[in-house]
């Protein structure tokens, strides 16, 4: 696939969703790039403001089979996983898949469940698999999570551990829409009302997902990368720097910006802007605090590019 091909299939994504998710061209670019990336989605906000629309539109535009799971207090792993249940006719059990195996999961509100639930998702978000009973079950490919989560203060909260959050390769906000694009959603122009015609299929997104993970990185860049790592790990009002995964990730997402740019190699004004939604979520202050969004940008601007 051509990187004018990719870059003209990934535009045609995002302008899919953004008939419906009004006024948030930027943060459903970031949820597209995430998707290209092979990444995971946490968006956290306030109820009410598209989160689930979003999740829903960009499954439903890519061709992907998706299932949303509620998140609650009561929520057990094998709701989510699946379960073994024994077949009196054979005398055997059998494996019968949750909700997990799907090609997009919602996990919506996913801090209303507690943390034995929360941590079902960390094999199959990092492998791309599961373990039920001593047997390993492969998920689809493509495997992506998208979780909503209300922010951390609202009742009936469970703050998601370190080890989860960086599960999630981007966390976006989407915020209250603008005032024309609020009038329009109240007018009856926007809104999800029935599943959007798909833009492309399951093969084409494989294909797309391959050719961002294609696209060059060159040695500046790594060390461009290496570089704001170290400005994490030295700065004296943070608990624990990015790690060298958290590096990884930053890139990954790059390459999908830079994919949907129209160019083959990456350029630190892709790592600039993949910056705040990769690393915003992977950084806290020693008071266990996240650290305020002005803090990660001055990080960002701290660091030389050469």
């Amino acid at each position: 696939m051509s990187i004018s091909v990719a870059s003209r299939d990934a535009a045609s994504i995002a302008a899919r969703v953004g008939e419906v998710v009004f006024g948030k061209p930027q943060q459903i670019r970031l949820a597209v790039a995430c998707l290209l990336a092979r990444g995971h989605l946490l968006i956290e906000d306030v109820p009410g403001v598209g989160k689930t629309t979003l999740a829903h539109t960009l499954a439903d535009a890519c061709g992907l089979e998706w299932r949303r799971m509620q998140f609650t207090s009561d929520l057990l792993p094998g709701d989510l996983l699946g379960v073994s249940v024994w077949d009196a006719a054979n005398a055997t059990f059998s494996f019968r898949p949750g909700p997990v195996f799907s090609e997009v999961l919602l996990a919506d509100e996913i801090n209303r469940a507690p943390p034995k639930s929360q941590s079902a998702l960390l094999e199959a978000m990092e492998e791309r698999r599961v373990s039920v009973d001593g047997h390993t079950h492969d998920l689809p490919d493509p495997f992506f999570v998208i979780a909503t989560q209300n922010p951390a203060h609202h009742a009936g909260t469970f703050d998601l551990p370190e080890s989860q959050l960086d599960r999630f390769l981007m966390r976006l906000a989407l915020g209250y829409p603008p005032v024309e694009a609020e009038v329009a959603l109240l007018s009856g122009q926007g809104g999800r009302t029935a599943p959007v015609a798909r833009v492309i299929d399951r093969a084409q997104l494989v294909h797309l997902q391959a050719a961002c993970s294609a696209i060059h990185v060159s040695e500046p860049i790594a060390r461009y990368v290496r570089r704001l790592l170290e400005t994490t790990r030295e700065h004296p009002q943070i608990e624990l720097g990015l790690s060298p995964r958290a590096g990884l990730a930053l890139l990954a997402a790059a390459r999908a910006i830079a994919l949907m740019e129209s160019r083959e190699f990456v350029v630190p004004e892709d790592v600039q802007a993949a910056w705040q939604p990769v690393v915003s979520h992977r950084l806290s202050g020693r008071d266990g605090r996240a650290l305020p969004v002005g803090m990660v940008a001055q990080l960002l601007r701290d660091t030389p590019i050469e």
